[in-house]
């Protein structure tokens, strides 16, 4: 049987160049949501799962939170080092599928944006962000919401050197899989959000437009 996410690291390699720049609706429906969720974050120590071209890095640093981030692509990596004020992340490469090099009751904050379609496991993804948190920790984990997939949507991109439609790959599970994962990982649910985009959104990001009061995301707030 051929493994859904095997190809998820090639493709965002392939995606990094123009992750940030192809209006892309998903990221633009989450990022406000993420921000007020997670809160004031000073002092806080904060890890970054799935961090991508560094897109939460980027404001949790600057609000002053201490942060790691953790992806598995060379690519991603590559650009969220390059955004100012990273000099003080630290960035591990290490593929969320496997047990996170860090150890327990470590963070005050867990953020993830946009990962949970492209893990095969997520009973153990949401067992790692238990484990590292301290107790009383807060985790603010967003995902596409299950719904795009009846939809027949999942990540996507159109490679700027050879037009090539690429799919890096995904895995269609369902919101009651990510809440029973939580929930057996011991995290307290504070908070579900699904969001759907409205006209106004769809006016300024014209993919969402077919969407437009469909469910495009789910934003969860744990605490441990």
């Amino acid at each position: 049987m051929t493994d859904p996410v095997a190809s998820v690291r090639h493709g965002y390699d392939r995606w990094a160049a123009v992750y940030e720049y192809d209006a892309n609706p998903l990221p633009a429906l989450e990022a406000p949501v993420v921000r007020a969720a997670v809160g004031d974050v000073r002092g806080l120590s904060v890890l970054d799962l799935g961090c991508g071209t560094g897109r939460h890095t980027a404001w949790l640093a600057e609000s002053g939170a201490s942060v790691t981030a953790v992806d598995f692509s060379e690519g991603m990596l590559a650009e969220a080092r390059r955004k100012p004020g990273m000099e003080s992340v630290h960035f591990i490469v290490h593929d969320l599928h496997q047990p996170l090099p860090i150890s327990n009751d470590l963070f005050d904050l867990v953020v993830s944006g946009l990962v949970l379609e492209h893990l095969r496991d997520v009973e153990s993804f949401f067992a790692e962000i238990a484990r590292v948190l301290k107790p009383g920790g807060r985790a603010v984990v967003s995902a596409m919401h299950p719904t795009m997939f009846l939809r027949g949507s999942q990540a996507r991109f159109t490679d700027p050197v050879s037009g090539e439609l690429v799919q890096p790959g995904s895995v269609a599970h369902t919101l009651g899989t990510f809440v029973l994962a939580a929930v057996r990982a011991g995290l307290h649910l504070a908070n579900i959000e699904e969001l759907a985009p409205d006209a106004d959104f769809a006016a300024r990001y014209p993919r969402a437009a077919k969407y437009v009061g469909w469910p495009m995301l789910v934003v969860f707030t744990m605490i441990r």
